[in-house]
């Protein structure tokens, strides 16, 4: 899997965070982001000629990534696509999307870790193979307390008119965004390689433990 100890600093408006360099970082604009996945996947691979054979599998995962990273409102998206000697790479992405919301009588939502994780539903899986979700609250260093989910989900399909939906390892995390009410910045990983579960949580844990707030 991906290692730590080679870390490429993203900074965007208002945040910064840190990614193994070895994964891929890109513009989630409609207007260029196929484009540049393509360009960026082909200098991939003339740097590294044996990923050609998984060519149209990297460019058509990260191509779905960024438009459904553009769909969620993510001002960041990166993802790992790596291939371990099998058919099909080991995929993943993090996003990092600032949310917000008003109650029905236009007052913003509390931001406090605690009352967002006694909002998140838990899920308790009733026979093996069904999904879940743990609710949490953890301290992220240099940042602060956050609630977080984390489980095994299953995501709607963006635009999907048959309302379909995807199984996949997610861990989302809530941190207050200071001097805003109502705002918290969403630090989302998935992936939908079921069997690497716990390894993905704690490479989930370990970029949004890096996650701060810049300026």
């Amino acid at each position: 899997m991906a290692r730590y100890t080679e870390a490429l600093t993203v900074e965007r408006g208002g945040f910064r965070i840190k990614v193994p360099e070895s994964w891929w970082e890109f513009d989630v604009r409609p207007e260029s982001r196929d484009d540049s996945i393509r360009r960026m996947v082909d200098d991939r691979i003339r740097r590294y000629p044996e990923l050609k054979p998984s060519r149209a599998a990297y460019v058509t995962f990260l191509q779905k990534a960024a438009s459904d990273a553009w769909k969620s409102g993510a001002l960041y998206c990166g993802c790992m696509a790596e291939s371990f000697g099998g058919d099909t790479p080991i995929t993943g992405s993090v996003t990092v999307s600032l949310i917000g919301g008003r109650t029905s009588t236009g007052d913003p939502l509390p931001t406090d870790p605690g009352a967002i994780a006694a909002q998140l539903a838990v899920k308790e899986a009733k026979k093996p193979g069904d999904s879940w979700r743990k609710v949490t609250t953890v301290d992220i260093p240099g940042v602060g307390p956050a609630a977080r989910t984390r489980g095994v989900e299953d995501i709607p399909v963006p635009d999907d008119a048959l309302n379909r939906t995807v199984r996949a390892v997610l861990m989302q995390t809530y941190i207050p965004v200071p001097g805003q009410e109502g705002k918290v910045a969403l630090v989302a990983g998935s992936s939908q390689v079921l069997d690497l579960a716990d390894s993905f949580f704690d490479i989930f844990d370990a970029i949004t433990s890096t996650f701060r707030f810049a300026g």
